[in-house]
Order: C-alpha cells, then sequence, then structure tokens
C-alpha cells in the first residue's frame, strides 16, 4: 500500500511517519502531485499556522488537489481546520470540504487546549473498536463547529467536532500519533479503509 503524507508549511510530518513505520508502514513524504495522485491513501497532517499553510498549499495548487483526491484522505489537527470552510486565524478562507467555520476558543480557560481529553459520540469505520470516552491527545487553540459531519466531539470550554467524515474524506483533531495505542488502531482503521 502506497500512503502519502502531504509535506506542506507545518510541523509534526516526522511524528506521522514514525508512527506509520510502527505499523509497518513505510510513507512517503511529499508535495508532489504526481506521487500523491497515485498514492492510495493520503495522510493531511499539521500543526503551524492557516493563512501560511493555505499560501504554501495554493502556491503548489495542492489545495485544488486535495480537494478533488477520490482516494481516502485523513486529515490531522491543522489538517482538519483547514479541510473546513474558514478560519478564524488570520481570516483565512481554507479547502471548504468540510461545512464548519474554525473559531479560536475564548480565553477565559487555559489555551491552547493542550493533554489528554476524551472523545465522545463516536460515529464511522475509523471509529471500529474504539471505546466511547477514550483518552487522545490534543494541542490546538482553534476549534472546528459542530455541523452534520461530525463523528466525534470533545468538551474543553465547550463542545466542537473532534472528528468528521465526509465522503473519502477523513479528520481528526486530535493527535492520533501521539495517543498511545486508542491513537495506533484509528490510523489503521483508517488504512484499511
Amino acid at each position: 500500500m502506497k500512503v502519502a503524507v502531504i509535506k506542506y508549511n507545518a510541523g509534526n510530518i516526522q511524528s506521522v511517519r514514525i508512527a506509520l513505520e510502527r505499523l509497518d508502514l513505510t510513507p512517503i513524504v511529499t508535495d508532489d502531485p504526481d506521487i500523491i495522485l497515485r498514492s492510495d491513501k493520503v495522510i493531511f497532517p499539521g500543526v503551524g499556522e492557516a493563512s501560511s499553510a493555505m499560501e504554501y498549499l495554493k502556491e503548489r495548487d495542492l489545495d485544488q488537489l486535495i480537494v478533488n483526491l477520490k482516494i481516502p484522505v485523513l486529515g490531522i489537527c491543522l489538517g482538519l481546520q483547514l479541510m473546513s470552510r474558514h478560519s478564524e486565524e488570520n481570516d483565512t478562507d481554507c479547502l471548504g470540504i468540510f461545512d464548519t467555520s474554525v473559531r479560536r476558543f475564548p480565553p477565559k480557560d487555559k489555551v491552547p487546549h493542550m493533554g489528554w481529553n476524551i472523545i465522545t459520540h463516536l460515529k464511522g469505520t475509523i471509529f471500529k473498536n474504539i471505546p466511547e470516552k477514550s483518552y487522545v491527545y490534543f494541542v490546538h487553540s482553534y476549534y472546528a463547529e459542530i455541523k452534520p459531519s461530525v463523528i466525534a466531539t470533545t468538551n474543553y470550554i465547550l463542545d466542537f467536532a473532534s472528528a468528521m467524515e465526509i465522503d473519502n474524506f477523513f479528520a481528526v483533531q486530535f493527535h492520533p500519533e501521539k495517543s498511545g495505542p486508542i491513537g495506533e488502531t484509528i490510523l489503521q482503521n483508517f488504512l484499511d479503509l
């Protein structure tokens, strides 16, 4: 199986690569459209800032490539946010795969939301064999609003979308690559699609 990890102006790609290698899979880290199109699965990870990440994608026409992919795609953290319609982070228009907006957490509590938290209301194939209220690892200051495409929620200050799915597109706000056995199972479920 060929898995492409999209390389763009965002961090955390190394952690994703290592997590996939623990699952006996060597991904190709790339921003080459031809390699991405020839892959069986695509992972769109990221830790970073929305507007500069979108600029990098647009400069390489990766924005259009991603939205038109017909193979399974998994967005992680900033990847989920960029797959949404719009982000409040520097007033950024994003890819629009998910019809939701990304907002900054209100500053009444500790932001960023960082550490272990539970995921609830689990639906969909990527949560096969994942118990309700499993703990996963988060690091983010922005969140996606809850819309019909949501397949998991989490509460931190307020309820937000911790996972979404539409057609061949999946996205998680948490970091499966840093979430121990639960995260590995979620990644494996995605790879098994």
